[in-house]
């Protein structure tokens, strides 16, 4: 029995966690919250707050995990980000986007880091 897209995207997140600590980024929150949307993962490396966007894909048929996170998505997340930095009085922190494509395949596992993924889209 296939596992559904919401088991693949956990565990495409549990993935990114562990791959995310082993390259020295602190993780602050998963999975937060609000009016406006998610974010996968909230995390710190050195100075820079950093709101990563997770895909996971198990064929490349639909595209390459990194390419599902288009222009609307990109405002989602950053509204949230926004959201997030202003509930928390950050705002004035040096933030990013960053996404961990994730490739699951029947040979193993693929985890890509791109880091500044996008800007501000607004």
């Amino acid at each position: 029995m296939a596992a559904s897209n919401k088991t693949i995207g956990k565990q495409g997140e549990e993935l990114a966690v562990d791959f995310l600590k082993k390259h020295h980024y602190h993780i602050i929150q998963q999975n937060y919250r609000c009016p406006f949307g998610e974010i996968d993962i909230i995390a710190r490396k050195k100075n820079v707050l950093v709101f990563v966007e997770v895909k996971t894909r198990r064929s490349s048929s639909c595209g390459l995990p990194q390419e599902a996170i288009h222009e609307r998505k990109q405002r989602t997340i950053a509204q949230v980000a926004l959201a997030f930095m202003q509930h928390y009085r950050l705002e004035g922190i040096p933030a990013r986007f960053d996404v961990v494509a994730v490739h699951l395949t029947q040979h193993g596992q693929h985890l890509e880091l791109i880091e500044n993924a996008f800007e501000l889209p607004f």
